[in-house]
């Protein structure tokens, strides 16, 4: 659904993006993550068509975006920085939409009310909270049935309740319309719950892109309760980071999980103990990105 190559973007003497590569497939969840000032938000504008690239090229769905009215009419886009105008209210911005995309469906608003309890469609939309206003943008931009559904930071501000209600009906559209969601969120605990595709991004590129089942699998977290000190790893085996209380080592390991407790085992001979534990995406994008910018020193375990 989404092909963007080697896209440049330079403000001046600064590079905000420096050759991004991205890859999301058609009725996908994928989740953009990585540290402030890492390019998200610049890559999600050229993605929108705001922005046009210095160098490279972006699809949507085969076209280019840029200046495309076909292409862009096929996205919708909450960013985090909302805008209304001024004396609208929601009924009011439902019809400004509707006159914008085609696909804009006018029952599936009215039905969709039911959702959103707390919204009263008459009042301007400026005077309802910070989550409130999320809620009508959500409401708003799911009604236009795009078939690509751009969010930053979708569900920053809302209560529990209402973040696993719109989580929810995300996750039905992409169910049953084959929905392309692309989600740029801090909320890697949420992402992990909701996405298929995970991208890291640092320093202006996408250093890691695969699917989440993939992502998982190829890192973990071994413990091994070992009497005859540190156990070792054969040299095909990358170990992150490596701590330990008494005799019990904890190990964090890039590499088939099964085939790196087994390699533990014979190498060490007298492991009591092997056990295999999943890493949450919080986890594996902290371990990621040891090395790069950020200074990992330890996690609770």
């Amino acid at each position: 659904m989404i092909q963007v190559n080697h896209v440049i973007k330079e403000f001046g003497n600064f590079r905000a993006l420096n050759g991004v590569d991205m890859n999301v497939p058609g009725g996908a969840i994928y989740g953009l993550v990585g540290p402030n000032g890492a390019g998200k938000s610049t890559i999600i504008r050229h993605l929108t068509g705001v922005y046009r690239p210095d160098a490279g090229e972006i699809f949507v769905d085969g076209l280019p975006v840029y200046e495309n009215r076909e292409a862009k009419a096929k996205i919708a886009c909450i960013p985090d920085d909302l805008f209304y105008f001024l004396q609208a209210d929601t009924l009011e911005m439902m019809r400004y939409y509707r006159g914008i995309y085609d696909s804009f469906d006018e029952k599936m608003f009215y039905h969709m009310q039911e959702f959103f309890p707390g919204i009263d469609i008459r009042r301007n939309i400026r005077r309802l909270s910070k989550g409130m206003q999320k809620q009508v943008a959500f409401w708003l931009a799911i009604c236009c049935k795009p078939q690509l559904l751009v969010l930053d930071e979708p569900v920053d501000g809302l209560d529990p309740v209402m973040r696993r209600q719109i989580w929810g009906i995300l996750m039905s559209e992409v169910g049953e319309r084959k929905m392309t969601v692309l989600v740029s969120s801090h909320n890697l605990r949420e992402l992990e719950d909701v996405c298929d595709y995970v991208g890291i991004m640092n320093n202006g590129r996408v250093m890691i892109e695969r699917s989440l089942t993939e992502l998982q699998g190829n890192i973990s977290k071994i413990q091994v309760a070992c009497q005859s000190g540190m156990p070792k790893l054969p040299g095909e085996y990358e170990v992150l980071h490596m701590s330990n209380i008494g005799r019990v080592y904890t190990m964090i390991v890039k590499g088939n999980p099964k085939s790196a407790a087994s390699a533990i085992m014979t190498g060490t001979g007298h492991a009591a103990i092997v056990d295999i534990l999943p890493l949450t995406l919080e986890e594996i994008f902290i371990y990621e990105m040891g090395g790069v910018d950020y200074e990992v020193k330890d996690i609770l375990f």
